[in-house]
């Protein structure tokens, strides 16, 4: 379960305020993008006052640009969240979840930010026949997790997508989509409206975390804060290197194809986000008849550009019916993904903050950690802890993002070889379906089939019981002579 990338919308602020004279704030949040504007929007309706640098400007990282799916969970897999808290933190883990998501359809509505294109709905789907467990999966996730599920049998899936590709699936109606872009620009909007202050193109270059007022150093000024929170995931640079190399930087890239008019709704009837079970791939059909999907992954950065041919190409792979698409804009971005798959959430030491490592689960998850802190910062609310089983692990630098690249690989590669070995056993299946349906059909046209059981054999009256030990009594025929006397 993830978010995808989308392209620039043109969305921002006309003027980006530079910092250039000394400041004192409650609250200084370090990177304007989904989890820092969050944290700097609730501290500041809580009546703190909050500043936020950035050292690009407003979602200039993967914040603005996501798909925009929002839906409850985590990088790490259910069963390995229980498996390494038990099921009762797992499930106050998962209830955050799911705040996390309904505090984003609060926000992202048309009266608060206009324009943000909420489409409910996502479907996840299978590369593989996994009946069985799709089921434990529903189970648990409704009983357990109290949460909205319904599990899609094979043809349901491919009356929606019609590609053999996918096999079962589990639909969250509960999820939705809005356009990333102006959701994070909306955040920034309704922060400063609240009452924070968000300078652009303001990079942090020191910071003396001691004492209780911290000290923040900029190019041009200087600033005090009681609180630092650090929201900068992957590209916090010199001042948190440590922590930026706790996260596995992953460019994830993204296109959107021309208009592809009726072809597309005859291959894909599914007006939510799609995404497969390994994380693969990801799309969702955006202004009517365009494609939007992601699947290339990288751990370095590259042109985006390059990989618009191989974006084609796995459309066409899935969607045959398609043809040739052009891929006509293509973007990525960089999420930081954590070596547990965990977000981290929490205070590192005393009045200064982390959120960042949110992988793909950036919309829902970034909510929730940024509402945390502020509470946490605000009220005292101590549910951050939750969070503290999953410490900062050394993500490996250049090696591990070698290893990374290679692991990444080889999922690709064992996911593709599975659904080629399921859809081979699909094929055996109903050429075997095939083949009984047609001796059926001959055994009933030859009267020896079901419809027509043949009937017992007849007794012979001619023919006494015997063993076959007796020897056959020849037949008498009456002759003329015995006939007359």
């Amino acid at each position: 379960m993830s978010d995808i990338l989308t392209g620039d919308t043109g969305v921002g602020d006309a003027t980006r305020a530079r910092l250039t004279f000394d400041l004192d704030a409650d609250i200084c949040v370090v990177g304007a993008g989904l989890a820092g504007l969050t944290v700097a929007l609730e501290a500041a309706r809580l009546g703190a006052s909050v500043v936020v640098l950035e050292g690009r400007h407003v979602g200039w990282g993967a914040s603005g640009s996501l798909l925009g799916t929002v839906m409850p969970g985590y990088g790490l897999a259910l069963k390995d969240l229980i498996a390494r808290i038990g099921l009762e933190d797992a499930k106050e883990l998962w209830d955050l979840s799911k705040e996390g998501a309904e505090y984003v359809r609060a926000q992202a509505t048309e009266q608060l930010m206009p324009g943000i294109a909420v489409a409910e709905g996502a479907l996840e789907v299978s590369n593989i026949d996994v009946g069985d467990r799709l089921i434990s999966e529903m189970q648990m996730l409704g009983e357990d997790f109290g949460t909205e599920v319904e599990g899609w049998q094979i043809d349901q899936v491919r009356a929606q997508l019609k590609t053999d590709r996918y096999f079962h699936g589990v639909y969250f109606p509960r999820a939705f989509q809005v356009d990333g872009r102006r959701y994070v620009h909306g955040l920034a909007t309704l922060a400063r409206r609240a009452g924070a202050r968000i300078f652009e193109e303001t990079p942090v270059v020191g910071i003396d975390a001691s004492g209780i007022r911290k000290r923040i150093v900029t190019p041009s000024a200087r600033l005090r804060a009681s609180h630092i929170v650090l929201a900068g995931n992957v590209h916090l640079g010199a001042p948190s290197r440590r922590l930026s190399e706790t996260l596995l930087p992953v460019w994830r890239y993204a296109g959107i194809t021309e208009p592809l008019g009726d072809r597309l709704s005859e291959a894909i009837a599914f007006k939510g986000s799609v995404i497969d079970s390994d994380g693969v791939d990801q799309f969702r059909i955006v202004d009517g008849d365009r494609l939007m999907w992601a699947s290339p992954e990288t751990t370095w950065d590259a042109r985006p550009q390059r990989f618009a041919s191989s974006i084609a190409r796995r459309i066409r792979t899935i969607f045959p019916q398609l043809d040739r698409v052009q891929v006509t804009d293509v973007w990525g971005g960089a999420i930081g993904q954590t070596v547990h798959g965990m977000p981290q959430i929490g205070q590192l030491r005393r009045g200064l903050w982390v959120a960042s490592g949110f992988g793909r689960q950036g919309l829902g998850t970034s909510a929730m950690a940024g509402q945390l802190i502020a509470r946490s910062i605000l009220w005292g609310d101590e549910r951050w802890r939750l969070f503290s089983p999953f410490e900062l692990v050394w993500a490996g630098g250049p090696t591990g993002r070698v290893a990374g690249h290679l692991i990444g690989m080889w999922e690709r590669g064992s996911s593709a070889a599975a659904g080629a070995l399921a859809r081979y056993r699909e094929r055996l299946r109903r050429q075997e379906r095939i083949r009984e349906a047609r001796l059926a059909e001959a055994n009933r046209l030859a009267g020896t089939g079901p419809s027509r059981p043949r009937p017992p054999p007849r007794p012979n009256p001619d023919h006494r019981n015997r063993t076959s030990a007796e020897p056959a009594e020849p037949s008498v025929a009456a002759s003329p002579t015995e006939g007359g006397s």
